[in-house]
């Protein structure tokens, strides 16, 4: 659920929760995400854990956007480099893929989360892909990330959802042990060239 700024006392709890989650997963994985274990290490009663976070996987979720808005603030600094969009799009992927797998518990319990198809999490796990969408496109443009309120063209929009869509499904496969670091920046690399080549999206 999204923060309630009427309710300050309850930001600071849930920012606790949510930090308290990301330790437990890199620590242990999806299965050391226990609700009682969170709310013991926030130091929270398991009412106000219940208040804003249904489940495990509504925990994990909202620890992957925490870590994507960490990642905007580091592409907005430091945007990805390259000649053309696609080697800033392969840069940006690069830059993606090292961050995450540099944490490989939390990121697999933050996929299993995302991918696990839950009705009430699909607004929350569409976040995820529109903030990713978001920071993509703005490679593309070599912009960094493209604001909330900037428009995109189709185009754009279109090569954006392919390339994450492409992205996410890889990273899903390297949480089955299915691909590797390298193997994911390597087919990243390839779809950018299939669906790019050396032209502008635009």
């Amino acid at each position: 659920m999204s923060a309630d700024a009427s309710e300050p006392t309850l930001e600071i709890r849930a920012h606790r929760i949510i930090q308290s989650t990301i330790e437990l997963a890199e620590e242990g994985g999806f299965e050391a995400v226990r609700l009682r274990d969170v709310a013991a290490r926030a130091e929270v009663a398991m009412g106000t854990l219940y208040r804003r976070f249904r489940s495990k996987e509504d925990l994990l979720v909202a620890a992957l956007e925490v870590e994507t808005r960490v990642l905007q603030d580091r592409i907005r600094a430091r945007h990805p480099k390259g000649a053309d969009a696609r080697e800033r799009a392969v840069q940006f992927f690069a830059i993606t893929t090292r961050g995450m797998l540099r944490r490989p518990n939390l990121t697999r319990a933050m996929l299993r989360a995302a991918a696990a198809g839950e009705p009430e999490l699909a607004k929350k796990v569409g976040l995820f892909h529109e903030m990713m969408l978001r920071m993509i496109v703005g490679a593309l443009r070599d912009e960094g990330v493209v604001a909330k309120d900037a428009a995109m063209t189709d185009r754009e929009r279109l090569v954006g959802e392919v390339l994450n869509q492409i992205w996410f499904a890889t990273m899903v496969g390297w949480s089955g042990d299915l691909q590797t670091q390298s193997s994911i920046i390597d087919r990243m690399s390839e779809a950018a060239g299939l669906i790019l080549g050396d032209s502008s999206p635009a």
